[in-house]
């Protein structure tokens, strides 16, 4: 049996699992959430759980006295519940087998309102187990970076060419000013030069 701390350390990293899954733009469930009909929110719930990293099973369902049609549904983690053991026919119990359950008590609760709505009135997020993403999840995600970065690279060498252009126009432009306040400098020195002159040739009184 694990102690209280192995709990804690699997429901930790189970959060920190959940949290990036959720950072990279998983929808999550919350009480509020509305559906057309109970397979809509399977197929979220069951969407959700295979980008999260979990595997959602079907659980219990509440039906009408009535007409016995399905009033509300649980959706919930493989890992539910407990396995019982299991006796032969003499009596004796067999031989147990790896089980896949561990009491984790994440799930959704959904029910049918009066407006012909399944609206999610529970919601169970943390699980005490580690969770897994698929291969195929994995590798979505790990394109999904490439493309972002490529996009990021591209986007950045699209810069540093403007930088470029835009640097060369500068010092195209400083050159220019360069070029002008030399000819005004020449200009100056001819008028002050001529100035001289005239001043030279005026006779003396």
């Amino acid at each position: 049996m694990e102690s209280d701390e192995e709990a804690g350390e699997f429901e930790n990293s189970a959060r920190e699992s959940l949290d990036i899954g959720v950072g990279d733009g998983v929808v999550e469930p919350y009480e509020g959430m509305e559906f057309d009909s109970e397979e809509a929110a399977k197929v979220f719930y069951d969407e959700y759980a295979r980008k999260v990293g979990f595997v959602m099973r079907v659980m219990s369902c509440r039906r009408s006295e009535v007409d016995g049609r399905i009033l509300a549904r649980r959706f919930g983690c493989n890992k539910e519940g407990y396995c019982l053991s299991i006796r032969g026919k003499l009596g004796q119990v067999r031989k147990p087998r790896a089980s896949t359950r561990g009491g984790c008590k994440a799930m959704i609760l959904v029910k049918l309102d009066k407006l012909g709505k399944w609206v999610v009135t529970r919601f169970v997020r943390d699980h005490n187990h580690p969770l897994v993403v698929s291969a195929r999840e994995a590798r979505k995600k790990m394109d999904d970076k490439d493309k972002k970065i490529q996009e990021l690279t591209a986007e950045l060498r699209n810069e540093k060419r403007l930088c470029t252009l835009y640097q060369e126009q500068l010092f195209a432009f400083m050159k220019d000013v360069e070029d002008h306040n030399a000819q005004i400098s020449k200009k100056v020195q001819a008028v002050l030069i001529n100035l001289k002159e005239i001043e030279n040739q005026e006779p003396k009184p």
